[in-house]
């Protein structure tokens, strides 16, 4: 009766973990923390108790009851140890070899800037607008979720932010078991968004149930594979992919190493696996932001081995509290700026770290701290209250510049500010209804920089009589025939709170420049109709 029980309480105990595994999802490898966490307990608990249960019974000599006790001491002493070993006071080494950064030339790299590929809406801002159009399709608000992936990524020569529609609970995931509609992309330069419906659903989600979670799926197909960052891409079909870092310790939870990705198709849940030499171009970010700064940092603090970075400190540099993403050659770049260990208020220089080829370069650009430059933005116009997004950097007329953009308390973008990176005291701010271009002239202006002419602008009302709207370039341009048979132009990204919306027959004040012909609208703003 005894021995039958003990057959069912170990059948229990193996079902209640296969349970537990099916939920917790851990990886079988010893490397990871949370192997042991799991397997620890789920191996060394039933062997623990037997063991004790005929200790009590008949009795072991020698002590043989506390073998399974000295063995998971043995373990956690051992693992202890390599901890401290490869601990950066003992292996400096591999932690500053943890990324190779190269010097770079600002002038020789960074390409003067295109504001007609520049990616102005921050996720923040990509957020609200693409949330907006799914918010206007009631049958998918019902259903569906827009998540909060917003990926940066070069998409068919555009910078876009793609996102996936998510289930909205466990009966809306029972209810479209086909699927979810499809996906967001946020034009990061016109700001203008896209919901592309697959004509398949996508299944494979964080957020669906049984073997299309895509956690689930990932570690039934991969049970010793450590995962890192996932990010949601799209290639240059359209066929919407999970990128799933696959990643390697040095030891338990040491010194974490991407060491290739997974690509999973969203509607399939087909896999491949790649290692980092073999990766294909269309994938923009296999290294994540959080671990390239923590890459960065480690190069910065251990040039000169441990026990400098604590006492005397030379040549110690840091990463700034925050970082941004700009686009090169088609590919996604991370910009942080390079202080010292003091924290002051200055930039020795930046970093830019290719996200797919995790190639880094350093610029000898010493200026102000990105903070410093955004409360000179914020300072010149504090009677607002706006709060300004990362700075971005740009080449400007062959010079080192920060460009942000303010925005008010509802995250629409109000107005643009340029700071020269070398004198933070030098800025313009200039309201975003007149164009990023029209901001650059000023500042330009300001600098004392050669650049094009300063238009005049005109204020007037207009009621539409015709309208049209034409893609120049990846830019949607709307061509406006008034009640008067004047001709206007106005550009997407001027508001976008309106101008995809305008009608025939409604009402706007304008201020405009007249430019051969034509009038280019840059500022408009809804009347009472």
């Amino acid at each position: 009766m005894f021995k039958k029980f003990k057959a069912y309480t170990l059948i229990l105990w193996v079902i209640g973990w296969a349970i537990a595994y099916f939920i917790l999802l851990p990886p079988i490898n010893p490397t990871n923390l949370g192997f042991w966490m799991f397997f620890l307990p789920a191996v060394f608990g039933p062997i623990f108790i037997i063991v004790q249960t005929k200790t009590i019974s008949k009795g072991f000599n020698k002590g043989k009851g506390l073998y399974p006790t000295f063995i998971v001491i043995g373990i956690v002493v051992v693992y202890l140890l390599g901890t401290v070993i490869f601990s950066p006071m003992f292996s400096s080494n591999l932690y500053k070899n943890r990324i190779q950064i190269t010097n770079g030339s600002f002038k020789d790299d960074i390409k003067e800037v295109d504001f007609n590929n520049l990616p102005l809406l921050d996720k923040t801002s990509a957020r609200k607008v693409g949330d907006r159009v799914v918010g206007q399709i009631p049958e998918l608000v019902s259903q569906f979720t827009v998540s909060d992936e917003y990926s940066l990524i070069n998409y068919q020569n555009k910078i876009v932010r793609a996102t996936p529609l998510e289930y909205d609970g466990f009966f809306k995931y029972l209810a479209n078991k086909q699927g979810t509609a499809g996906y967001i992309l946020v034009d990061c330069t016109t700001g203008e968004a896209t919901l592309v419906k697959t004509q398949d659903g996508l299944k494979y989600l964080p957020s669906a149930y049984f073997f299309h979670d895509l956690n689930r799926h990932l570690r039934f197909n991969y049970p010793f594979t450590n995962f890192g960052d996932i990010s949601f891409e799209v290639d240059e079909q359209g066929v919407p992919y999970w990128i799933v870092q696959t990643i390697k310790y040095t030891w338990v939870n040491l010194r974490k190493e991407v060491s290739g990705i997974i690509a999973v198709n969203a509607i399939t849940g087909e896999t491949h696996r790649y290692e980092i030499k073999d990766i294909p171009e269309w994938i923009d970010e296999v290294f994540d932001a959080h671990l390239v700064i923590e890459e960065i940092d480690s190069w910065g603090r251990y040039q000169n081995g441990y026990l400098n970075s604590v006492f005397a400190q030379k040549n110690v540099v840091q990463t700034t509290d925050g970082y941004t993403y700009m686009t090169m050659n088609d590919d996604v770049y991370m910009y942080t700026g390079i202080t010292s260990i003091s924290s002051d208020e200055s930039n020795i220089g930046f970093v830019l770290v290719n996200l797919r080829t995790h190639e880094a370069r350093f610029y000898d650009v010493p200026g102000a701290e990105e903070y410093s430059a955004m409360d000179s933005a914020t300072g010149q116009v504090q009677e607002k209250q706006y709060t300004t997004t990362f700075p971005l950097l740009i080449n400007l007329n062959g010079r080192p510049t920060y460009l942000l953009s303010l925005k008010d308390d509802a995250g629409l973008v109000k107005m643009y500010a340029f700071v020269d990176v070398v004198n933070y005291q030098k800025v313009t701010v200039t309201d975003a209804s007149l164009g990023i271009k029209y901001a650059s002239e000023q500042y330009l202006k300001m600098m004392g920089i050669s650049s094009e002419e300063v238009h005049d602008v005109t204020e007037a009302v207009i009621t539409i009589k015709q309208l049209t709207s034409v893609v120049v370039d990846g830019n949607t341009y709307y061509y406006i025939i008034s009640d008067t048979d004047e001709k206007y132009s106005i550009k997407a990204i001027v508001e976008l709170s309106i101008t995809p919306f305008m009608e025939i027959g409604k009402t706007y004040k304008v201020k405009y420049y007249n430019d051969n012909q034509i009038n280019v609208i840059v500022l408009i703003e809804e009347m009472n109709n």
